[in-house]
């Protein structure tokens, strides 16, 4: 099962940060996702792409910003449900698409991403009713041809061992990791 570090990147030193996420947990994907508008944006998304790189990280995100993540050569963009529609245009630019769902509707219009994210999974503060591991198992088994990170709450290894139980693709997560 692939798992998937979401960043928070409310800390003063980037690229320590970092480097103890990356040495106590190799995470297969990682993305770069800072909503809080800081003009230093640029410069700590850049130390994330070095700093992911140096750790021989294969799949770096950043989440959005599909213009940005060509232009910086990230691997892909992480958009969010509201973008759906820019996959294909995504796509277009070489980028690999994983796009945030919610539901089946967001599920079936996101086919053409290259993976998504379900959730939540778990309950996790501001983010509505949970799922539940049943609905994933059914979703993931449901929607055998799609790639699904199950993502939303995941805070223990406990979490983990049930999201394995689901085959779904692997889980994403931004508390796990800190």
């Amino acid at each position: 099962m692939k798992s998937y570090f979401i960043t928070d990147l409310l800390v003063p030193n980037v690229s320590k940060y970092l480097k103890e996420v990356y040495k106590k947990y190799s995470p297969d994907f990682v993305c770069y996702r800072d909503k809080s508008g800081n003009s230093d944006f640029m410069k700590k998304a850049e130390i994330f792409l070095q700093t992911s790189k140096e750790y021989g990280i294969k799949n770096i995100y950043l989440n959005s910003n599909f213009k940005l993540a060509s232009s910086l050569g990230y691997d892909g963009v992480h958009l969010t449900s509201f973008q759906i529609d820019l996959i294909d245009k995504v796509k277009k630019i070489k980028l690999k698409v994983i796009v945030s769902t919610h539901n089946e509707n967001e599920i079936k219009r996101s086919k053409e991403a290259d993976f998504i994210t379900y959730s939540p999974v778990f309950k996790t503060p501001n983010k509505g009713v949970s799922k539940g591991i049943i609905d994933l198992k059914e979703i993931v088994l449901k929607y055998k041809d799609v790639k699904i990170f199950a993502l939303g709450g995941i805070i223990s290894p406990i979490h983990i061992e049930q999201i394995k139980s689901t085959n779904a693709y692997g889980f994403a997560s931004i508390r796990y990791f800190q």
